[in-house]
């Protein structure tokens, strides 16, 4: 790809937001070609495993990927840009005198498969010259031959790109209708084929498909501009999830409707249109202390921030500070048992096996069986996340199956799962929390946001506020951000609604490492209210 393809394909103009797109570019249609049978990928990667054994690997796996993508864009009434890529290629992992080694291949020929096994197996050998201590892997069983894929009832890539292109026309329609000036709507399409192979005896072929459909508007009027993004989630679903079925729409008296397991994004664009007039005649938030409830759309990038990031072991640890820093949560704290994260009705949980969550599989990127686990009990630190190679440290046997990696030519390492908090046992609707609160704001939407390189103090903003008085929502309001710190936000958790309210956010495009990858995770949570939490007014002026 050329440098004026690459500005093409990332400058859709849409502030802040970054296309990991790599591969070549291929006519839609290669998107539907199957690939390699399971097979064929075995034979590969039994050579690049038996390669690396007779150079001297105590352990190898290898990842033969083909990922593909389709990102379609449109701005107000054009198309602004359709691209289709695939990247294919194997990347070989092993340990040799006790140290990891890693190199990768775009050409999966035998010949340059076994030289790329060998290559890792040199680097092993000579990183081992630095390695203090040798690498403990937790035991993983083999499971032969195994074949999976996310459940999805519409493949994305078998809709036309004609349909595609006229859904997006008809949000940004449905969106300046209603009072938007300008409007960018994206398609995002992904399709990960992984097959695993590993010395341990697993054979794994996964196909992985994921799906996002956001929106960016803005209206502009005496008081400036305001931005509103669409309220759909990313999901590891396919174009089922576009069909907008009503049952999956939860409606907040007075305020948005949010979306489950369906949207319909094009009643969500003729909204956004309407509530951004209302934003440029909203008044501004008076700054104090006011009770919080907090949409799932909302509160899934505070739960990222300040659960997600803080509890993976390598942050812990300080092997690992790009982007997110290290954490606050250190090991004394869990040692202790008695570290109080949260209130006692909090129960927040890691998990790669949520259907429909972008982090879904059956294995992990180093063949472990996927799992659910408790990272705050009771509103108590219990454990944190943690692959192969780290869970000795923390005194644990099993991985928690959370490697992953972004693309074949990358080295797997320790990822965020899906973090959520659990819902009330009580089935109790938005409608119910806000019900109990006589002085409060209703915050929907990701805003800006900023958090301490431990994950501790913080400051979070959203897209719609509404002012909540004796238990009812009464009109938009702006300018509103909240500030705290980790420990005692959650400690302010005071009720959550229950499963019916539960919904997933989540993000595509999750940066971690050096060099930086990305990954995919979903965040669930149901409405849920937080007590006299500090607001601030961010149209304020300072001196």
């Amino acid at each position: 790809m050329d440098r004026r393809q690459f500005v093409k394909l990332t400058g859709i103009g849409v502030g802040g937001l970054m296309l990991p797109i790599a591969g070549r570019v291929i006519a839609a249609e290669e998107l539907l070609d199957p690939g390699m049978d399971f097979d064929a990928k075995k034979r590969l990667g039994t050579i690049a495993l038996e390669a690396a054994t007779k150079a001297g690997a105590s352990y190898a796996d290898a990842r033969l990927g083909r990922y593909l993508n389709q990102f379609v864009t449109a701005q107000e009434t054009r198309v602004d840009n359709i691209v289709s890529t695939e990247s294919a290629g194997i990347g070989i992992r092993v340990i040799a005198d006790g140290t990891w080694g890693f190199a990768a291949t775009s050409d999966v020929s035998p010949d340059s498969i076994a030289a790329t096994a060998q290559k890792a197996v040199a680097i092993a050998k000579a990183n081992s010259k630095f390695q203090t201590s040798p690498v403990e892997l937790a035991p993983v069983k083999g499971v032969g031959d195994v074949q999976w894929q996310t459940p999805i009832r519409k493949n994305s890539f078998e809709v036309p790109v004609e349909d595609k292109v006229n859904l997006l026309m008809d949000v940004n329609s449905a969106a300046m209708e209603n009072g938007a000036n300008f409007i960018t709507s994206v398609l995002f399409q992904v399709n990960e084929k992984k097959f695993f192979a590993s010395t341990d005896g697993s054979f794994i072929d996964q196909d992985v498909h994921r799906l996002w459909a956001p929106f960016f508007a803005t209206a502009v009027g005496e008081a400036g501009f305001k931005q509103r993004t669409g309220l759909g989630n990313p999901v590891g679903m396919g174009y089922e999830y576009l069909d907008g079925d009503p049952k999956e729409q939860i409606r907040v008296a007075g305020a948005n409707i949010g979306y489950r397991y369906s949207y319909d994004m094009i009643q969500d664009a003729r909204d956004a249109g309407q509530q951004l007039q209302a934003k440029l005649k909203a008044r501004s938030v008076e700054p104090g202390k006011y009770d919080l409830v907090l949409d799932p759309h909302h509160l899934m990038l505070t739960i990222h921030e300040s659960v997600g990031h803080p509890l993976e072991l390598d942050r812990v640890l300080g092997y690992e500070a790009n982007y997110a820093g290290t954490s606050f949560a250190t090991l004394d704290k869990w040692k202790s048992g008695k570290f109080q994260y949260g209130a006692d009705i909090v129960n927040l949980v890691a998990d790669k096996t949520q259907k429909n969550s972008l982090g879904y599989v059956e294995y992990d990127d180093e063949g472990v069986k996927t799992r659910e686990w408790d990272l705050v009990k009771d509103g108590v630190l219990v454990n944190y996340q943690a692959i192969r190679d780290q869970v000795h440290m923390i005194d644990q046997d099993e991985s928690h199956g959370c490697c992953y990696s972004q693309s074949w030519a990358d080295v797997q390492f320790q990822r965020m799962p899906n973090v959520s908090l659990r819902p009330n046992n009580k089935d109790l609707s938005a409608d119910d929390i806000i019900a109990d609160v006589e002085d409060g704001i209703y915050i929907v939407g990701r805003g800006s946001f900023s958090i301490d390189h431990q994950r501790y103090n913080f400051q979070f903003g959203g897209h719609l506020f509404y002012e909540i008085k004796d238990g009812k929502i009464t009109e938009q309001i702006e300018d509103v951000a909240y500030q705290s710190n980790t420990q005692e936000f959650w400690n302010s958790c005071a009720a959550m609604a229950g499963p019916s309210d539960y919904r997933l956010g989540g993000s595509f495009f999750d940066g971690k490492g050096q060099p930086s990858q990305v990954s995919a995770v979903s965040h669930g949570c149901p409405t849920t209210r937080f007590n006299q939490v500090n607001v601030i007014n961010t149209a304020r002026k300072v001196g």
